[in-house]
């Protein structure tokens, strides 16, 4: 390891805005089985269905059917 990095000619990562970021949610434990289930089958990981199908949502402009009895 050196002791000194020149960063002068660095430039920004082109990616930095699809960065993802660490949040805490609550969610319900049979919505968290459903996607582990489904990441058993798909061979993805769990966390990674939820924000693919978050992020589908978000694009399509999906928006929640909320009804109060």
């Amino acid at each position: 390891m050196r002791d000194e990095y020149d960063f002068k000619n660095a430039r920004k990562n082109p990616y930095a805005k699809r960065l993802k970021k660490q949040i805490t949610i609550n969610i319900d434990v049979d919505t968290i089985e459903y996607f582990k289930s489904q990441a058993d089958s798909s061979g993805i990981p769990y966390q990674t269905l939820i924000n693919l199908y978050l992020a589908d949502c978000a694009a399509s402009g999906k928006r929640p059917r909320v009804s109060w009895n």
